[in-house]
């Protein structure tokens, strides 16, 4: 069950340590920007080998409560947001 609620941080972990990593944390800043709208659904759609498992996996270690992620988004463009703590 853990696997889909509060899943860990190992996945983007692995992304963010990785040499071609691109820091596209700023996506969290426009999730946040959702939460309590009317209509707070977000597509992730891209095509093959443009990022989606670490568009999802990003915000997953973001939000879960399974784990401690700040040292993650340590140097990543987020951490510069007012919203990364409050979140």
């Amino acid at each position: 069950m853990g696997i889909y609620l509060n899943p860990g941080n190992e996945p983007f972990a692995v992304s963010v340590n990785s040499e071609l990593y691109v820091d596209k944390s700023e996506l969290i800043k426009y999730t946040n920007s959702r939460i309590g709208k009317d209509r707070p659904f977000i597509c992730s759609s891209r095509p093959r080998r443009f990022g989606k498992t670490m568009a999802v996996t990003m915000p997953a270690a973001y939000c879960s409560k399974g784990c401690h992620s700040e040292r993650l988004f340590d140097g990543l463009k987020i951490k510069q947001n007012e919203s990364f703590e409050k979140h």
